[in-house]
């Protein structure tokens, strides 16, 4: 009897450790990314079929601390940006007015969240205490209410403060203190509405300088919102390339992490008038061929690998095509770059509503439908 046991508690053991082996999937070293080809051909007058896309891990328990976070960032699901509007140096200057029929628009479309874009340093005092204008505060309250009514959620963010990208130092006062104001404003708000600390850090605002800024921010926020769902993005306009760099508290697990996707962006910035030298791009299309797809797939797989490691929900805070490329591609690449987030649990937000990546044409008064059921199909 004895031996007879011995022998099955042997069986057992090698059994149970043929299984572990065979499951150790561990993944390799990161993926080299493709250079972008430009395919040039005559528009497909048709929506081809959308493509599908199969994750490549199976994901990571989420621990009790950051269940919270999780469920906040899985809430935001499909967004869109109010682009062009208060972040303009004034509304309306870019072409943009925010009305009310907007939101439900966005609502009725089955859109869940808008992202507010907001140039607040163009409506507050050069000088301390740097005074966020109190007619500004109302037309930003004006939204949010707009937004919540339609049981919209809202995220606000510092949007083109350009003076603090240039001249960091200088200008860290005044960053600190408009979240300050805004902070202190918004502290009664539900928990649908969410901070964003700043849109694409760049030029001189260097990783260095941005992990001091985003974290002595994030403590000025908690003084007055301690739950509150802040996002925050890494350096070099949001790049994934600087997830790695990115410093957060560690025990503030209340934070959402962004990043913003435009690859390949000879496609999706051709002919964009703010863009050097990008007339040459004109006719650039998007194909859902292999090359293309696992593009997007193995820069996505990055992301989801950091996220699972720090365990950090991820939210795609922009992503959008010129309105240059043609109509196909754009459909192609903009529901390819939707899925492939969705797939990997993050939600996100298209850039933008009705301008020059609109999902919606003003003018028209119609959805642009290729957008829109790339987005929401």
């Amino acid at each position: 009897m004895i031996g007879s046991e011995i022998r099955r508690c042997w069986l057992v053991l090698g059994l149970c450790l043929f299984l572990a082996a065979c499951g150790n999937g561990i993944p390799s070293s990161a993926p080299q990314i493709e250079s972008p080809t430009a395919v040039i051909d005559t528009p497909t007058p048709a929506l081809p079929v959308k493509p599908t896309f199969t994750p490549t891990s199976t994901p990571k328990p989420i621990s009790a601390e950051n269940r919270f976070a999780f469920e906040q960032a899985a809430r935001l699901g499909r967004g869109v940006n109010l682009g062009n509007a208060l972040e303009a140096p004034n509304e309306g200057e870019w072409g943009v007015v925010l009305e009310e029929g907007y939101f439900d628009l966005i609502k009725q479309a089955g859109f869940d969240t808008v992202r507010v874009p907001i140039r607040w340093n163009a409506h507050a005092m050069d000088k301390p205490p740097y005074t966020i204008d109190a007619d500004f505060f109302a037309r930003v309250d004006w939204v949010v209410e707009q937004a919540l009514v339609r049981d919209l959620n809202v995220i606000l963010n510092i949007h083109h403060y350009n003076e603090l990208m240039e001249e960091p130092r200088p200008h860290k006062e005044r960053f600190l203190a408009l979240w300050e104001q805004i902070a202190e404003h918004y502290r009664q708000a539900p928990d649908s509405v969410y901070f964003e600390l700043l849109n694409e850090p760049n030029n001189t605002l260097s990783t260095l300088y941005w992990n001091e800024y985003a974290q002595e921010a994030i403590r000025i926020i908690r003084r007055t919102n301690m739950r509150r769902m802040i996002i925050v993005g890494p350096g070099d306009w949001n790049s994934l390339w600087k997830l790695n760099e990115l410093q957060l508290p560690e025990e503030d697990r209340n934070l959402i992490v962004t990043f913003h996707y435009y690859e390949p962006f000879q496609f999706t910035h051709q002919g964009a008038e703010w863009v050097e030298n990008s007339t040459p791009w004109l006719g650039t299309k998007w194909t859902e061929d292999e090359a293309s797809l696992g593009r997007i797939r193995r820069d996505f797989d990055i992301v989801k690998r950091w996220s699972e490691k720090n365990q950090r929900p991820i939210f795609l805070g922009e992503f959008g095509a010129y309105y240059k490329a043609d109509d196909a591609s754009r459909h192609l690449w903009t529901n390819a770059v939707a899925r492939a987030a969705e797939e990997r649990g993050f939600s996100w937000a298209y850039w933008e509503f009705c301008a020059g990546f609109g999902v919606y044409d003003r003018e028209k008064q119609t959805w642009n439908e290729p957008i829109l059921t790339a987005l929401i199909p």
